[in-house]
């Protein structure tokens, strides 16, 4: 994130696409209603569902699954040709302009609404909206990056966000909402492919020798690895073992029969997880760890604030920290790892990641800190790319709209969408635990439109069958005006209603996201 989360109070105008934040972010959400009940702020959602925000906003867009590009493009091609974005700032702080203004040329409120099925007049009213309540912000989510288009969807976002001058104020920015507690501080200690901790590349010379350094060894590799989807795509190819700590891709991934067989082909595989996960009943080994109450650390959220952990329980059994078990295996395996205890660990981090320089636990017990802090002195950066983008200037992306990777046709002529409900968190894992929230949601439903149903012959509470190209589902249907027509929703944290099982495994080509948010299936009455 850009701004902190607050910041939607400072906000005239609020867009809101690819979260359906009241039931995955409820937070977050709370902070949306008070800024335009008591604040005033204009919202403006843009989602294929009728999520409950649409309740409170002004303008609700509601665009074709897999048709982002197109419709932010129409934002910028309205806002241009009516002269609305903010000239001095694009001249002073931004390269790429006219690159741009040629690209979104052709994108039209009348194109875009062939590609995308939003009403002209809807598109103009959204983006004179946007471009002239300022400062505004841009909340997104996974509705936004799981498709093979993710990185180009973000890409058009902060060119939009650019475009009306709202990068680097109070009260604008662009705003990743995280899907779990600790997603961004897992990429921030090098949890990617391609960085050390602190987004320092493993490409750089300099950055290796640093870390070889620190770590008493001769050299570290500069290639680049595999992120997670590439991994479990190879399994008992090019990987023969693998070592899976709090993920759970037999829910999780797409295509998920092709996950099990690959995962099933490594010739050795740990879990280390809290409880016995789908993935974990396949493993070799299973090595128990503590969880959140159970273990000193830090967690850093959304919006870059490191926060303190502090242990309030003893771990059952033989259970450990993450980072005893790793180290370990690590003194198993040859080398001296050796912590005391977690304060040494961040006091590591301190040493060799200028981003979180000056985060000590110290500084923490008077509360949370925003990296980037590289010094004791420094007070943290709640708002980025103030006066100047960290990279000097900011650039804009001529981006042309691509169609998903697979989409309705006569055999399979709907579109599948998954994601999550309030009152689960993720594969289940923990939110399944409990009587209290299964009883609240106790089985997965796919949303289907009235419409649809009613042509289906299929009555709320009936079961269907959803078929795609990998798999078929049965599951009870629970019907609406939630989603569009030709859409069902379905979440994806039941394991004895795998959704994943449906999804297709086409990867966005820079992120190597799948696009969980879209595959065409078909959906019958089930006998």
């Amino acid at each position: 994130m850009t701004n902190p989360l607050k910041d939607v109070l400072n906000s005239k105008v609020i867009l809101v696409t690819g979260t359906n934040t009241t039931s995955n972010h409820p937070i977050i959400a709370n902070y949306i209603h008070e800024a335009v009940t008591k604040h005033g702020a204009k919202l403006l959602v843009v989602d294929p569902r009728r999520i409950k925000l649409v309740d409170i906003c002004h303008t609700w867009l509601r665009p074709r699954v897999g048709t982002n590009v197109a419709w932010i493009n129409g934002l910028m091609h309205v806002i241009i040709s009516e002269n609305l974005q903010a000239q001095s700032y694009i001249d002073e702080r931004t390269t790429g302009f006219e690159e741009l203004k040629k690209c979104v040329a052709k994108y039209s409120p009348d194109y875009v609404a062939k590609i995308t099925g939003i009403p002209e007049k809807d598109l103009i009213a959204a983006a004179r909206l946007y471009a002239t309540e300022t400062p505004g912000s841009i909340l997104y989510a996974m509705g936004i990056t799981q498709h093979t288009s993710g990185t180009n969807n973000v890409k058009s976002l902060a060119s939009l966000s650019m475009l009306c001058g709202n990068v680097g104020v109070a009260g604008g920015g662009v705003n990743p909402l995280r899907g779990q507690n600790n997603v961004q501080g897992a990429c921030d200690m090098g949890g990617l492919p391609n960085v050390f901790t602190g987004y320092q590349t493993v490409t750089d010379e300099a950055v290796r020798e640093k870390f070889a350094k620190a770590w008493n060894v001769a050299t570290l590799p500069d290639r680049v690895g595999m992120t997670v989807t590439e991994m479990t795509a190879a399994g008992g190819e090019a990987i023969k073992a693998l070592y899976i700590m709090g993920e759970n891709p037999m829910l999780s991934d797409a295509d998920i029969h092709h996950v099990e067989k690959n995962l099933q082909a490594l010739d050795f595989m740990v879990v280390q997880d809290i409880f016995l996960t789908e993935t974990a009943r396949l493993a070799d080994v299973v090595l128990p760890s503590t969880c959140f109450a159970e273990k000193e650390g830090t967690f850093t959220n959304t919006e870059r604030k490191v926060l303190r952990v502090r242990k309030a329980v003893n771990a059952p059994g033989e259970a450990l920290e993450d980072y005893r078990i790793i180290s370990a295996i690590a003194r198993q395996m040859g080398y001296a790892m050796e912590y005391a205890d977690a304060s040494e660990i961040m006091a590591e981090i301190n040493r060799l990641t200028p981003s979180y320089g000056g985060i000590t636990y110290e500084r923490l017990e008077q509360g949370g800190v925003v990296w980037p802090c590289p010094t004791l002195e420094h007070p943290g950066t709640p708002i980025l790319h103030i006066n100047k983008f960290a990279r000097g200037e900011g650039v804009f992306f001529p981006i042309e709209y691509q169609p998903s990777a697979e989409l309705p046709d006569d055999e399979y002529p709907f579109v599948l969408t998954t994601g999550r409900v309030y009152e689960h968190y993720h594969t289940g894992t923990m939110s399944r635990k409990g009587s209290a929230l299964n009883r609240l949601y106790p089985e997965a439903l796919a949303e289907i439109n009235v419409e649809d149903a009613r042509n289906l012959d299929v009555a709320d509470g009936e079961y269907v069958n959803i078929v795609s190209r990998r798999g078929s589902l049965k599951i009870k249907a629970a019907v609406s005006d939630i989603t569009d027509r030709g859409v069902a929703f379905v979440p994806f944290h039941f394991y004895e209603s795998a959704v994943n099982k449906l999804t297709n495994s086409a990867l966005d080509p820079v992120s190597k996201i799948p696009e969980l948010k879209i595959c065409a299936v078909k959906i019958e009455k089930a006998a």
